[in-house]
């Protein structure tokens, strides 16, 4: 019971942190925008400080050890699609530890958030709106743009966060858009991150050790000819290749 009421108070902590210094952060964030926006189109320094905002809720949280294996695959000249497996709202602040350039692909509810959403908008992200056909259609086009400018996308194939750790079908968005804009392709896989804060709860779960592991690249000529549900299901494979077993949430 005691252990119980030491996560809630922690909780309470953490959530008050992310609060205040998302308050504290956004008028820092318009500032970066504004004075970059006549020389810095792609908002590289934008999205750097926000791979810094976003990192600071793991590098300040002892019961969040972030190890990172596999940076040296990731070439900061190259633009990518990246797609990783997703356990957990936590997993977008892990995915800012890479520090590397990249548009989120991310739900319009996110964006709607206080603070955060509104920097989202100020970056650049590309919005979507799950099981609509035409906001589908739309983030292609969009993200076909933000590949073409020279920016990765990143993006969860497999639409939402998984409730038991055992990895979804991936969506084929993806892996369209790196078949015909002929882009690389960048699988990272997550793992700790469902017992560290699982979906659908607010409740930090005490220590729990979270990697990061990026794969090596998928060069365009590797999946020439293929269908984009031939490449997810491949690309699928190979995270679940490092994640192995299904990670199963902490209740």
């Amino acid at each position: 019971m005691l252990l119980v009421v030491k996560l809630q108070a922690l909780s309470i902590l953490f959530w008050l942190f992310l609060g205040v210094t998302s308050i504290a952060l956004f008028p820092i964030a318009v500032v970066i925008w504004a004075v970059t926006l006549p020389f810095d189109r792609r908002k590289v320094l934008l999205h750097r400080f926000t791979c810094f905002w976003a990192s600071l809720y793991t590098w300040f949280n002892p019961a969040w050890p972030v190890a990172i294996e596999g940076r040296e695959h990731i070439d900061p000249r190259e633009t990518y699609v990246m797609v990783a497996n997703h356990l957990s709202l936590l997993d977008i602040l892990v995915l800012f530890r890479l520090f590397n350039h990249y548009k989120w692909i991310s739900k319009i509810e996110n964006f709607r958030i206080p603070f955060i959403g509104w920097n989202m908008r100020l970056n650049g992200y590309v919005e979507l709106r799950r099981g609509d056909r035409e906001s589908v259609l739309q983030m292609l086009e969009t993200s076909r743009g933000v590949l073409e400018s020279g920016s990765s996308i990143m993006m969860f194939p497999e639409g939402t966060r998984s409730p038991t750790g055992e990895m979804r079908d991936f969506k084929p968005g993806a892996f369209q858009l790196a078949i015909e804009c002929k882009r690389p392709l960048l699988p990272i896989a997550l793992q700790g991150t469902a017992d560290a804060l699982p979906k659908r709860g607010f409740v930090l779960q005490g220590r729990h050790p979270i990697s990061v592991t990026v794969l090596p690249p998928i060069a365009p000529e590797a999946f020439a000819g293929q269908t984009p549900e031939a490449l997810a299901a491949e690309t699928r494979a190979l995270l679940l290749g490092v994640v192995g077993k299904p990670e199963t949430p902490s209740s």
